[in-house]
């Protein structure tokens, strides 16, 4: 059985999706109806850059959300997917839920875009922070940040629970840097700075929960043709009436991808195909489930590789 996996902010870079746009006509349908929905062309952006523009937050998460759907279509092209489910991380949640069905693309990259913004907007530039803590469980990593909060009386939490090693934390900046202190005093290997535009998934994310509720709340969900392995549950979740919810959730709550892989094997599968720039989530699966095949598609290069992956599901 097969899972697809669809990746977060981070995974960008000048020029992905040009191949796929010159190879495929649904691939490039796909950033033609990403410019039309946006007004501005995000399919240049991505294939040309400049870099500062595409690090720009809410230029980043659509222009990474229509690369990894645009690839999807790519390989819709050759084969019939038939997965037993799909999820995506953080931002990659939008594209798991347009892969199954339950999200219109043009609706999804308009979220994604002031979702973007709003999350940029959330805290004033230079106050927050985010860090990885890596050689320290994920219950230490809590206690840390706990002992940081109450020291500092400032915001710190994890904000992404990567795998059984690594825990990203986020929040104010002196607090996410004292709970890195405490971290690496009770044991951690490291504990390394990210460098991001604000600190996500976190409650100084709170303002752009409220912002984006009003936005998702005009957007029709159907049920998704594939279950949703959502970041908030880390369940497979079928029901449309709760998707809006669980994305607002989502910005101030961590990602549980430890957890959303082990719901992912649950389920019987066996391989995970990643669909987007990077490669990134295929790395954090094989540090949770050694025994899971994974393969990539990142671009035209590897359609033919991707196909025969996937085929023994069609």
């Amino acid at each position: 059985m097969l899972a697809l996996l669809f990746p977060g902010q981070g995974s960008q870079e000048v020029g992905m999706g040009a191949d796929a746009y010159e190879a495929s006509g649904a691939a490039r349908n796909v950033f033609d109806a990403a410019d039309a929905a946006l007004g501005f062309p995000l399919s240049r952006i991505c294939f040309e850059g400049p870099e500062d523009e595409l690090l720009r937050t809410e230029i980043q998460q659509p222009a990474i959300l229509t690369t990894s759907v645009a690839l999807l279509r790519m390989l819709e092209e050759r084969v019939t997917l038939a997965p037993a489910c799909v999820a995506g991380h953080s931002l990659g949640e939008y594209s798991a839920l347009v892969a199954a069905n339950a999200l219109e693309f043009e609706d999804a990259v308009r979220l994604v875009h002031a979702r973007g913004r709003f999350m940029q907007e959330a805290v004033p530039e230079g106050r927050g922070a985010m860090a990885a803590v890596m050689g320290s469980s994920p219950e230490d990593v809590e206690q840390a940040c706990a002992h940081a909060a109450a020291q500092t009386g400032l915001v710190v939490s994890p904000a992404n629970y990567n795998g059984p090693k690594q825990t990203v934390i986020s929040g104010d900046a002196a607090a996410v840097e004292a709970a890195c202190s405490r971290a690496l005093q009770e044991g951690a290997k490291r504990a390394v700075a990210l460098d991001v535009s604000a600190p996500f998934h976190c409650a100084l994310m709170a303002p752009a929960a409220e912002k984006l509720a009003l936005e998702l709340a005009q957007v029709r969900f159907r049920d998704p043709t594939a279950p949703v392995v959502t970041n908030v549950e880390a369940t497979a979740q079928r029901d449309p009436a709760r998707f809006a919810a669980l994305l607002e959730r989502q910005v101030t709550a961590p990602v549980r991808f430890t957890e959303m892989v082990a719901c992912i094997s649950a389920l019987g599968v066996q391989r995970t195909l990643e669909i987007g720039p990077g490669r990134v989530l295929s790395g954090l699966v094989a540090r949770i489930e050694r025994d899971v095949a994974r393969a990539n598609l990142g671009g035209a290069a590897a359609l033919d590789e991707a196909v025969k992956f996937v085929g023994a599901d069609v």
